[in-house]
């Protein structure tokens, strides 16, 4: 399981911030590797993948027309996605508004 950290505030400059959240970080499986599960279902697009911390949920990020993962954030309150995109290690809480990126390995 990965472990986070606070990397910057909203606009991504350093903070001395806390995030209240980081102890709810599960390991968890994504809830499917096809897409956001919830455009799928709907048939509609996405523009770039975010997946819950919480419980896995991979929703559509706030550029895609429905944006699923904040709308997940407010139907079980699950504040913490990452990116789930290639290439891409950062993370965010929606309660907290903090940009996390992994902690290092210790």
């Amino acid at each position: 399981m990965i472990g986070y950290v606070v990397a910057g505030d909203a606009e991504g400059k350093p903070t001395s911030d806390t995030c209240a959240h980081l102890g709810a970080v599960a390991d968890v499986s994504p809830s499917t590797t096809a897409g956001c599960e919830d455009c799928l279902r709907e048939g509609t697009r996405w523009v770039h993948l975010r997946e819950c911390l919480e419980c896995g949920h991979i929703g559509c990020c706030d550029n895609s027309p429905r944006r699923h993962a904040t709308g997940h954030w407010h139907a079980t309150g699950h504040p913490l996605i990452r990116s789930f995109e290639p290439g891409e290690s950062w993370a965010w809480c929606y309660s907290d508004e903090l940009l996390l990126t992994p902690a290092a390995a210790g």
